[in-house]
């Protein structure tokens, strides 16, 4: 990758998007996805395609970071990170065959990404404006998580669970935030939330780097754009990580809602 990419290459507006989007993504915990692909799209008349692949990309390098910070920490459930990918990953690489199939005339392909990428950014904002509402339903009841307790069992449900998120985060590049996590909190409420989260995340990035790598291979990824990306990103979600616990969550999660919905507005009726 690095091998075609020089200094000149640099783009400032692309390293600011990523400074941004990492920044946000760190201090707000929702994915990339959801707040990157609609920047690439509305504001820098990326096509959706490339926009997606190369999202998919720079989400599954800035997931490894999360994967491995959760994993030394023992906030992983790795049988749940199992029974996901058992229906993510199958998922993904059919969806990448039909799409590599189907995918052409061009204008055909992006209006159908277009409206998958709204719709999915519509989800995300109703996941991320009641994820605790909804989580606290699924808890009615429910004893207190005693830690170290293995995961109640529901791997039909988890199963089919990565499998829609395989065929959406592969066409879209949303919904292994987010959506992901409120799914998981209603699946095992009484997970903690930090294993609900970090499993998710360990989830994610087997399934943004074969989805991404299909991507490339079909040719809807730009090197370029993906390191300009990733040089604002990284310092970003270390700003925002130490900022995180400094933000009201009350005021974050509305205000980054009707930015999704917004953006998901925009990309269906566009």
């Amino acid at each position: 990758m690095l091998a075609h990419f020089d200094l000149a290459q640099i783009d400032a507006l692309h390293v600011f998007a990523g400074l941004l989007v990492g920044f946000l993504v760190g201090l707000t915990g929702v994915g990339g996805g959801s707040l990157m692909t609609p920047v690439l799209v509305l504001l820098f008349g990326v096509s959706p395609t490339t926009a997606v692949g190369t999202d998919l990309l720079f989400a599954s390098t800035t997931k490894i970071v999360g994967s491995a910070i959760h994993g030394t920490r023992h906030s992983v459930d790795w049988s749940i990170v199992r029974r996901m990918a058992m229906g993510s990953v199958p998922a993904a690489i059919v969806t990448l065959v039909l799409m590599s199939q189907f995918g052409h005339p061009p204008r055909a392909a992006n209006h159908t990404l277009m409206v998958v990428l709204g719709a999915m950014l519509v989800l995300t904002a109703i996941a991320t404006l009641f994820q605790k509402r909804l989580a606290a339903f699924a808890r009615a009841g429910v004893p207190e998580p005693v830690e170290g307790e293995p995961a109640p069992s529901a791997p039909g449900r988890t199963i089919l669970l990565g499998a829609v998120l395989g065929v959406a985060v592969t066409m879209s590049s949303v919904g292994a935030g987010a959506i992901g996590v409120t799914a998981l909190l209603m699946l095992y409420p009484a997970l903690r939330v930090a294993r609900i989260v970090g499993s998710d995340i360990a989830h994610a990035v087997p399934l943004t780097m074969i989805a991404g790598f299909g991507h490339w291979v079909i040719g809807d990824v730009s090197l370029v754009l993906l390191v300009n990306l990733l040089i604002g990103s990284l310092p970003g979600v270390v700003v925002g990580s130490l900022l995180s616990t400094r933000s009201p969550d009350y005021v974050l999660r509305p205000v980054l809602a009707a930015v999704l919905l917004f953006s998901g507005y925009k990309l269906i009726t566009g």
